[in-house]
């Protein structure tokens, strides 16, 4: 961190500890969690943290003097008002125009602050959302340079600023990670950009913050942010394309996949399976979570979405596929589980 980062930080620490201290004790105990916007562990949002706690705390004094102001009016004798003009111009006209124009000026300048990658370069990172799920593209670091995809995970550096393009392939969605920033709306046909940075290595819930349809609630995605080395590493595990089935079952869930046409909506790099309408699965055993946050990420639960995606998300674009033997359909879900 350079000497001005550090600056900053005291400064936003001693900001949020005045205004907690000043009355947001009930917003400091709401519950930490992977999806708070109080529990900051990037830049970005603590700066929003910042804003808000001194746009509360504004509000707050501001709402209070108002009310003394009108108690004292409806009590105090008429003639304790002798100058009504000079009240209504100084409370009505001028009190207001200089408190709002102070704390917008403050609210553009965390703007820009948002927007500011301190001179470092970006990694880009592409975000689609659908109905409803979430496509993840890194453009350029793939095998050969080619595009690497991914769904519903986004692994970033820790400390690194990186630029998230988002769109939307056919409702307007709205990307939102509390724990790393602000919300950015998917507009289909439009790219919109922000920038996160993380901070401190986890794993952070992002979420749909735009009704997009019947199972909006059912559309997260986890951000996990990696020390520089390890997300190195991580890159290079996604490069290789799917291992080799350990075993007979494995191979037999790899058959029955290919053989139940799975291949024309999903790529699984190293087979032939490479459709485009849904996730990328070369390495769905390593994600976190099914069905952008539906269900864990187990053989068993990886069964159930395979022979009922339409019972347990019903109108997403997953079919059903009851019709699969039940000896098929565990080995399928023993393959893809695989796939780390």
């Amino acid at each position: 961190m350079d000497r001005r980062s550090g600056r900053s930080e005291g400064r936003r620490r001693k900001w949020r500890g005045a205004a907690l201290a000043g009355g947001m004790g009930l917003l400091a105990a709401c519950e930490r969690g992977p999806q708070s916007a109080l529990h900051p562990a990037g830049r970005n949002a603590e700066a929003i943290l910042d804003l808000t706690l001194i746009l509360v705390a504004g509000g707050g004094v501001i709402f209070l003097f108002v009310m003394a102001l009108a108690g004292y009016a409806v009590i105090a004798r008429p003639e304790r008002f002798p100058g009504s003009r000079a009240w209504i111009i100084g409370g009505g006209v001028v009190f207001p125009i200089v408190t709002l124009t102070a704390l917008q000026v403050y609210e553009f300048a965390v703007a820009r602050q948002l927007s500011d990658t301190g001179g470092v370069e970006p990694l880009r990172v592409e975000v689609t959302g659908y109905m409803w799920w979430w496509e993840v593209r890194y453009p350029g670091v793939g095998e050969g340079g080619e595009v690497l995809r991914t769904a519903n995970r986004l692994v970033i550096p820790a400390g690194r600023p990186v630029e998230v393009v988002v769109t939307a392939a056919d409702v307007i969605h709205s990307f939102w990670v509390p724990s790393l920033g602000g919300k950015m709306d998917m507009i289909p046909g439009h790219e919109n950009r922000l920038i996160l940075v993380g901070e401190r290595p986890g794993t952070y819930r992002g979420q749909c913050a735009e009704y997009c349809g019947a199972q909006h609630a059912l559309m997260a995605f986890d951000v996990v942010v990696e020390p520089p080395d390890r997300f190195e590493e991580w890159l290079a595990a996604e490069r290789r394309p799917a291992a080799e089935p350990d075993g007979p079952q494995q191979a037999a869930g790899r058959d029955a996949f290919l053989r139940a046409g799975c291949g024309s909506c999903h790529t699984v790099r190293g087979t032939p399976a490479n459709g485009a309408a849904g996730p990328d699965l070369t390495h769905v055993g390593g994600r976190g979570a099914l069905a952008a946050g539906t269900l864990p990420n187990t053989p068993e639960a990886l069964a159930g979405w395979i022979a009922g995606a339409q019972h347990i998300k019903p109108e997403n674009r997953m079919p059903s596929f009851p019709i699969l033997g039940g000896d098929d359909l565990h080995a399928i879900a023993v393959w893809l589980e695989s796939l780390k």
